[in-house]
């Protein structure tokens, strides 16, 4: 006996509570599942179907083994896409669902190294919103969570995490000042995103565990600009508009250009948890592992920021000295 062969067509017997539909979907003539399935009791010396002219139902036994067999088929069909990743080369289309800001400044930049490395494969990517649960109707989900995963009804693996940082351009902040403490901030034109249900207050940590200075409550700022596009937020900050409170993965390479520079620094907001997510462990096809696997080694997969970790330089986030005698003049 295939003992294997028989459990799929056990399982699969109960998916579709039929012989006759089972046969169909294996395509196996009707007596060769029929065999199958008592070959499989035989050998376990137990009932596992109670079977009549009109329906096929599981025995408690049944019940029981359907469990183990279900985390079996699982472990044998993720062997076999590791097996295939590493022999065959992934086709077709891998559905991803990700929000307006990373898929801008992050994933589209390195898209092209994906394509390059597999021709094969297209990426259809839906842009909407924060995505902040897996979409059953997509391969990947990328998620941008404030807290990190502890568990769900989903695989999820680390890519990185992103800082969300105060930045100014340098022409306001030479024209209305830098903040040197989070209190500061009551002078300054703000741009943040749109909250319903109202502002409230923003606590601020010193980023440095040792740091003598405690957690500062600021209350709600001045506004200048309130919208739920992070786009919109990050081009009037380096126009000079105001302070905008903006992940690292979105103003990195404007701080690095000299655009913008980071305010505040030394003191930490909110902190997001970026997972590339799945729907299900079941099947996971070679396609979908090289995307993710893609990711994490594009991202890192640790809880870092690398985008505030390389600009954390004192010519990214501090006036030079230069400016610094202009402003004093």
């Amino acid at each position: 006996m295939d003992q294997l062969k028989a459990m799929r067509a056990f399982a699969k017997v109960v998916e579709l509570a039929s012989f006759s539909k089972t046969a169909d979907a294996l395509d196996l003539a009707p007596a060769v599942v029929t065999r199958l399935v008592m070959e499989l009791e035989a050998h376990l010396r137990v009932r596992l179907l109670n079977r009549t002219t009109r329906s096929v139902t599981l025995t408690q036994a049944g019940e029981r083994y359907l469990e183990h067999v279900q985390r079996i088929l699982i472990d044998v069909e993720a062997a076999e896409t590791v097996a295939t990743l590493e022999t065959a080369e992934p086709e077709g289309t891998v559905r991803v669902l990700c929000a307006p800001g990373f898929a801008t400044h992050q994933l589209a930049r390195h898209l092209p190294k994906f394509r390059q490395r597999y021709p094969k494969l297209v990426v259809e990517l839906t842009v909407q919103g924060i995505v902040g649960t897996v979409d059953e109707g997509h391969d990947v989900s990328i998620l941008s969570l404030v807290k990190p995963l502890s568990s769900g009804g989903f695989v999820a693996r680390m890519l990185a995490q992103s800082e969300i940082t105060l930045c100014a351009s340098t022409a306001y902040l030479d024209r209305v000042g830098r903040p040197e403490h989070p209190m500061d901030l009551v002078n300054h034109d703000m741009l943040l995103p749109y909250t319903p249900d109202g502002r409230t207050d923003t606590v601020f940590t010193p980023r440095d565990p040792k740091s003598r200075q405690t957690p500062v409550k600021v209350p709600p700022p001045k506004m200048a600009l309130a919208t739920s596009h992070f786009d919109t937020l990050h081009h009037a900050a380096m126009h000079g508009m105001g302070v905008g409170a903006l992940a690292t993965f979105m103003t990195h390479d404007a701080v690095k250009r000299g655009e913008v520079e980071i305010v505040l620094p030394n003191w930490r907001i909110i902190t997001l948890h970026i997972y590339a997510a799945m729907p299900s462990r079941k099947y996971v096809p070679a396609r979908t592992r090289a995307f993710i696997d893609f990711l994490v080694e594009s991202f890192g997969g640790q809880p870092v920021d690398p985008w505030f970790a390389d600009v954390m330089s004192a010519k990214f986030t501090q006036p030079t000295a230069k400016r610094a005698r202009r402003k004093k003049a």
